[in-house]
């Protein structure tokens, strides 16, 4: 089972190129970050990260930019890969964003993983380009346009949302063909059917093990029945904050299917962190 991490803060006082170099020597199998470039301050959708009425974490607007905190990791690691936990698909230029990916799966030598997503806030998709009720569909656009900059020598691809004559955008990415591309999801049954399709794995945020088996399942069945070899989905549990900490919980997932678990850092002072790594190692990797 592989184990990775995943830390909210990964800014200049949280210095993400320390703490993914930490989880590395530890033995942390992947670092992840998440991604919103900006925050509405009025909002008509409610973060589903908390009940009704509550108001979301500050550190939702706090959040610095995954691929250029990444690209610091990547300069003081060597083994651990290195994800977006998740990239907000519609919201960012998709040549930008494939050159970018490109440009840090290349520096890295091939660690990146491309855990995506099409966002829950209207007005935050809305301002940044996205088509909020189409949204997926936007971002089926965008990879598909994304797969082909990273795999021909001169690109064209003409659809809906991306639309581009010949082009070459180098570098190309070291991992072949592409990056995985791990498709997150909180509870949209709709997914299942978008990883046996065109996605590489599957990255739920899931209540529980009986939840999470019950979405292998249906993939399993998708999969099954479109001539889909399973052994090509990655299945990745993200755990949510204090999710899925203890060692017979992370084995409860692999026996459900899961080859990776993420497990949230709970702390964002540099320090802290340290020290949480070192007790989440002793605790499930050391066990």
């Amino acid at each position: 089972m592989k184990i990775g991490i995943t830390q909210v803060l990964a800014n200049s006082d949280a210095d993400p190129a320390v703490v993914a170099k930490h989880a590395e020597d530890l033995g942390f199998e992947s670092y992840w970050l998440p991604d919103h470039t900006i925050l509405p301050v009025e909002s008509s959708t409610g973060y589903p990260g908390v009940k009704p009425g509550q108001k979301p974490p500050r550190t939702l607007w706090q959040i610095p930019d995954p691929l250029i905190a990444l690209s610091r990791a990547s300069a003081t690691t060597t083994t651990i890969k290195l994800g977006t936990g998740i990239c907000l698909v519609p919201e960012r230029n998709p040549l930008l964003m494939a050159k970018q990916i490109a440009t840090l799966d290349d520096a890295s030598g091939g660690r990146f993983l491309f855990g995506i997503g099409a966002g829950w806030n209207r007005e935050e998709c809305e301002i940044l380009g996205g088509d909020f009720d189409h949204r997926w569909s936007q971002v089926k656009d965008h990879i598909a346009a994304m797969k082909v900059l990273w795999q021909d020598e001169e690109s064209e691809y003409h659809g809906k949302y991306v639309d581009f004559p010949a082009v070459r955008c180098y570098p190309k990415p070291t991992h072949k063909p592409y990056p995985p591309i791990l498709l997150g999801n909180i509870g949209s049954q709709l997914a299942f059917k978008r990883v046996v399709e065109w996605g590489d794995g599957w990255m739920p945020v899931v209540d529980g093990v009986e939840q999470f088996a019950a979405g292998v399942q249906q993939i399993r069945t998708l999969a099954a029945a479109a001539n889909r070899d399973i052994s090509t989905i990655d299945f990745t549990v993200f755990g949510m904050h204090g999710q899925f900490r203890r060692p017979e919980q992370i084995k409860a997932l692999e026996d459900a299917g899961a080859g990776r678990v993420i497990l949230w850092l709970k702390n964002l002072e540099l320090d802290d962190i340290l020290q949480e790594l070192n007790e989440l190692a002793d605790e499930v990797l050391n066990n």
